[in-house]
């Protein structure tokens, strides 16, 4: 089940809502979402329930006997226990398939194992994996209860593409939380924005991405391959933004608050702002858990950087271009922090902003092929090797300016701040409150209107996070 599907918007979503609305205690109100959560992912794939049942009882008891044996050298034990059985899961079905396989091919076979990968496997063994870590290190009260541990993992708002939420975002809330009209209506608006992204921004964008790039890429002329990537630079960014704004506001419809995951990326002025602004949770999760605790800017710092890339490239899929793209991203840090870094921040903001665009485009080529060739190829196309245009190029460029433009503001914080200014505005006269509640209502009508229209009207409606 998908956020962007009907049954989700117009059955799921509704009865999950109002059977919380009216549970009478915080204890029943959890009881609602955690079973909703495990209907939602049991939807899709209801034998990898278990998968997710069984790590999160390893790292239950895992946190208690932590929490018992604190201080002493069983605490570490069994954290590494736990840490070790949770990436165990991670590490067979989402990566024995490709150490299997490469290794069988170094050895002249073409041998190919099969295990399939459960959906958010990459999102809730991070979260599990989290809490025990944070027990440990006395961060965080141990769960007692069994029950509230699966539906902090197993939250379906963020199960399957994040934000990778902590056990102490939410660990309050669990506990107690309140559900008041303002919370809910910012939710919903949360939510349909996030909705627009998707349905509106990212799927008809996808659409003109995998036109161009999913054919013959040595054909393209340099205006095709450019389309092409800057749809995919867009759609990637649309999809899985508009995936975590409909998540946190789904938290805030049940009284949840959920950390921000995008913070406007592709106006960042360097590859280090954009790594500040883009999937916020999961660098500040390699951050804390990984280069920080390998000593961070202290000792071995380059290498540091390395292996946090490496896990990063490598956390987004099991194949040799994300590797090659956390590799990328690897490189131009260092050389921002160590080479160029001082004389980028003497140019004009615009420059900056223009270079950090042209970094981030060819590392989503890197991104979107598997087939290193095609990389080659795409990046060829690029540059011009097979001719800057060819006949009906222009045509493509004019049926597509309006919504490459209209991509390229909403990727800005201007509709943001305008919509906010004019709030402001319109709060301070008379019965201001009023007409920004009504104006808001509909508002969030009008953009559920258009996302289901363009969902009607459409067959194209993948989620790419899905796959990581």
């Amino acid at each position: 089940m998908v956020f962007s599907s009907l049954f989700f918007l117009f059955v799921f979503l509704p009865v999950t809502l109002l059977a919380q609305h009216f549970m009478p205690n915080v204890k029943l109100k959890n009881i609602v979402v955690l079973a909703a959560s495990l209907v939602f992912y049991a939807w899709g794939e209801p034998k990898w329930i278990a998968m997710m049942l069984l790590v999160t009882a390893v790292d239950f008891f895992a946190g208690k006997l932590v929490d018992k044996h604190r201080g002493t050298k069983k605490a570490k034990v069994f954290l590494a226990l736990s840490v070790a059985i949770t990436l165990g899961a991670l590490f067979v079905f989402k990566y024995l398939n490709f150490f299997t396989d490469n290794i069988f091919s170094l050895f002249g076979s073409d041998f190919k194992t099969s295990i399939a990968l459960p959906i958010g496997i990459s999102f809730y063994t991070f979260q599990a994996m989290s809490y025990v870590i944070d027990v440990y290190r006395d961060e965080v009260k141990c769960q007692h209860n069994y029950a509230r541990l699966l539906l902090y993992v197993s939250m379906f708002p963020q199960l399957i593409a994040g934000p990778i939420v902590r056990y102490s975002d939410i660990e309050k809330e669990i506990e107690q939380r309140t559900v008041t009209f303002d919370k809910v209506s910012s939710g919903i608006t949360r939510f349909v924005i996030g909705l627009f992204k998707k349905a509106v921004f990212a799927n008809f964008l996808g659409e003109t991405a995998t036109m161009f790039l999913d054919g013959e890429v040595s054909e393209l002329s340099a205006v095709q391959g450019w389309i092409g990537i800057v749809a995919y630079f867009f759609q990637i960014y649309f999809d899985f933004a508009g995936y975590s704004d409909m998540a946190i506001g789904l938290g805030r419809m049940m009284g949840f608050s959920f950390p921000e995951n995008f913070n406007y990326p592709y106006i960042a002025k360097s590859i280090t702002e954009f790594w500040r602004r883009w999937h916020i949770s999961l660098s500040s999760f390699f951050r804390d858990y990984v280069y920080i605790p390998l000593g961070g800017n202290r000792k071995h710092h380059v290498f540091n950087m390395l292996v946090v890339w490496s896990l990063t490239g490598f956390w987004h899929g099991a194949s040799w271009n994300f590797l090659l793209w956390g590799f990328y991203y690897f490189v131009m840090l260092i050389l921002e922090k160590k080479v160029y870094g001082k004389y980028l921040e003497k140019l004009p903001v615009i420059v900056r902003r223009f270079y950090s665009i042209f970094i981030v485009i060819i590392g989503w080529v890197f991104f979107y092929y598997e087939d290193m060739s095609a990389v080659g190829g795409l990046i060829k196309a690029m540059f011009g090797f097979n001719g800057f245009a060819q006949t009906g190029d222009f045509t493509i460029i004019l049926n597509r300016a309006v919504l490459l433009a209209a991509a390229a503001v909403a990727s800005t914080p201007i509709a943001s701040n305008l919509t906010k200014s004019i709030t402001r505005k319109i709060s301070r006269k008379k019965n201001g409150k009023e007409i920004v509640q009504a104006a808001t209502i509909v508002f969030q009508l009008g953009v559920l209107f258009v996302c289901v229209a363009a969902l009607v009207g459409s067959t194209y409606n993948p989620f790419l996070y899905f796959r990581f």
